[in-house]
């Protein structure tokens, strides 16, 4: 299974503020600033962090003394919870998409596919954003985002 560029962005950006958080002293980076720390374009990046505000994760704030911090429920997020939620719903394979499968009626593999699928998310269920930050990650991310 392979995620989503957009889910990968997303979980960085989270990890991104979680850590910028757990540092005293500074001011929430822009949605540019994390664009730029992490090297996702702009574009993307305003995508991600739209749809992470809409999810309840991010808060946004114009102006001066804005930027984004993240909510109690984006520390305390189940990665397994929130892969689920950005890719969406759907199986490893499609078997009924614009060529449909002739195995679809009696396949194995399908259904052998799906479970795999489960296991890989409930393996991440138990992880939260802020897990993803405990050390080494979190100083490595300080350090090459620059705070």
């Amino acid at each position: 299974m392979r995620l989503t560029r957009f889910t990968d962005l997303a979980l960085r950006v989270l990890m991104r503020l979680a850590v910028v958080e757990n540092a005293d002293g500074q001011a929430p980076p822009t949605t540019r600033e994390v664009a730029d720390a992490m090297r996702i374009a702009y574009t993307h990046t305003a995508k991600v962090v739209a749809r992470l505000q809409h999810l309840g994760l991010v808060e946004a704030r114009r102006g001066r003394g804005g930027g984004l911090t993240l909510t109690a429920a984006g520390r305390l997020a189940s990665v397994g919870g929130l892969v689920r939620e950005l890719e969406g719903p759907g199986d490893v394979v499609d078997c009924e998409g614009a060529t449909p499968c002739p195995l679809a009626a009696a396949c194995r593999l399908r259904r052998a596919l799906h479970r795999a699928q489960e296991a890989f998310y409930e393996s991440l269920d138990e992880i939260t954003v802020e897990d993803l930050i405990a050390a080494p990650t979190g100083p490595l991310l300080l350090g090459i985002t620059g705070r």
